[in-house]
């Protein structure tokens, strides 16, 4: 028998995670040992990797909750279904991002982020419309500049000629966002 931290090394996932997967149900309860502490077999460990596979591609859990559901007699077909649907939104996440590099390439082109030349506002977020960004996108796109250079987002929001009370607020919504 295995424990539960045991487990959660054996498959690289943390306690916590084995845990949560227990809670909603990807897992089911395991034994008990006479001290009341969790026991788990190779069936559990079999599992457990089979849930952190799915995890690995990208599976929400409610997808990984239906492929763990399908019954051996029936046909893989439910689960090549949900494996297709997923890399259908992974182009299409692949899609936007090349969408993202694309604006942020056309921006460099024009000298968008140099000193010499300034751009709007409306510029800026006329050109992310044109290549595709939606107002949640182009939140995101605020949310990883602050978290991954924040000083240098704070001169970018500067360059754009915006308010200082705006920028502040644009910082303070993509923190909270990241």
């Amino acid at each position: 028998m295995i424990t539960v931290t045991q487990l959660a090394r054996r498959c690289g996932l943390s306690r916590t995670a084995l845990l949560y997967y227990e809670s909603i149900g990807l897992m089911a309860p395991p034994q008990r040992s006479g001290g009341n502490y969790r026991s788990y077999t190779e069936a559990d460990v079999q599992r457990l990797m089979q849930i952190r596979a799915y995890r690995d591609a990208g599976l929400k859990v409610d997808d990984i909750r239906q492929l763990l559901n399908v019954r051996s007699d029936r046909p893989a077909t439910g689960a090549a279904a949900v494996l297709r649907r997923r890399l259908l939104e992974l182009d299409a996440e692949i899609a936007s991002r090349r969408r993202h590099q694309q604006a942020i390439l056309k921006m460099l082109e024009l000298k968008a982020l140099g000193r010499r030349k300034m751009i709007s506002k409306e510029k800026w977020v006329s050109i992310m419309k044109g290549c595709g960004f939606t107002a949640e996108q182009m939140d995101r796109w605020h949310a990883e500049f602050e978290r991954a250079a924040p000083e240098e987002h704070q001169e970018f929001l500067e360059l754009l000629h915006i308010p200082a009370a705006e920028i502040k607020t644009i910082r303070e919504q993509s923190r909270k966002s990241a």
